[in-house]
């Protein structure tokens, strides 16, 4: 059984088998509702928004759960050492990518990335509060949120039984078990500069999660090209070689995370970190559409005829 919904402003789509499995999408789609309530910092009465209205000036008593996100996405943003830094909502609001038509001012961008820093954010398990420590400073989970959700939507489907499913949030993709007649599921990661798909990989059970320089961007009056996968530590768009970053491992959202940052980080400097995150897989295309995997992807992958994998 099948269901598509909008939320977290992306379209969901899910499937779920099983004698329970009506009830079970429902459930879903209730789940992502209250997500969005708790952690969107565009919903006033989420906890996210109270810590970004706060900065700098009180802390604010936060769920466990909020508590538990934000603890992991920002040990996520230590390991990257800050090119996935949840604390980048002052240069995507200054960037404003879907409704840009040229960039902001150096000094602009010089002035926003100056409040971006995780460390900032303090977390205090005991009394479940957080707050980020300057005036301006503000916290967006976009590129942790729909990751956590897909989790949560694993975790749900579980709890009820089921023991073959897929959410696809976006192209944020989490698999629960395999496919009802036992094969694996097939994920397609699309060619960052033509139609169709550049590669699939197959996999039971684990999440597959592209971050790309083409699924959001605007070019400038002298046609220069600025995507919305932005360098916290630069303040600007990624520009460090790769177009797109795939991230296979059991948890979604520390693959929504590492994506991001592998984007952002270019493959040498990517790699030296990606490697001590011993659970995930990479998949990545330079500017040359140099398709590169990492080698415990096995005989997972699947590309179109004529594109041979570089292994790493």
């Amino acid at each position: 059984m099948e269901a598509t919904h909008i939320g977290m402003g992306t379209v969901m789509a899910h499937a779920a088998y099983g004698p329970n499995a009506q009830a079970a999408l429902q459930a879903v789609t209730h789940e992502a509702r209250r997500l969005e309530q708790l952690l969107s910092r565009f919903v006033p009465d989420s906890d996210v928004a109270a810590i970004n209205r706060t900065a700098g000036m009180a802390r604010q008593t936060v769920s466990t759960e909020t508590l538990a996100v934000l603890t992991q996405a920002q040990a996520l943003s230590a390991l990257c050492g800050g090119a996935f830094d949840i604390t980048v909502a002052p240069l995507v609001d200054l960037w404003d990518v879907q409704h840009a038509t040229a960039p902001p001012a150096a000094a602009r961008i010089r002035r926003a990335a100056a409040l971006v820093d995780y460390r900032d954010l303090t977390l205090c398990q005991n009394t479940f509060e957080a707050m980020l420590r300057r005036p301006g400073q503000a916290l967006d989970l976009g590129g942790i949120g729909k990751g956590y959700a897909s989790d949560a939507f694993m975790r749900l489907l579980m709890s009820m039984g089921i023991t073959s499913a897929y959410a696809n949030l976006g192209g944020n993709v989490s698999t629960l078990g395999a496919r009802p007649d036992g094969a694996p599921w097939r994920v397609g990661i699309r060619h960052p500069r033509g139609d169709g798909l550049l590669c699939a990989v197959e996999m039971i059970g684990q999440a597959v999660v592209t971050s790309g320089d083409y699924e959001r961007f605007f070019i400038d009056r002298r046609g220069k090209r600025y995507h919305h996968i932005l360098d916290p530590r630069a303040g600007r768009p990624a520009a460090k070689g790769l177009i797109s970053a795939t991230v296979v491992a059991p948890e979604a959202m520390a693959a929504d995370a590492l994506s991001t940052a592998l984007l952002a980080s270019g493959m040498e400097a990517g790699l030296d970190w990606f490697s001590q995150y011993g659970a995930a897989q990479a998949i990545l295309i330079d500017e040359r559409l140099n398709l590169y995997c990492s080698k415990g992807l096995g005989g997972c992958l699947q590309t179109v005829a004529g594109v041979k994998p570089i292994l790493i």
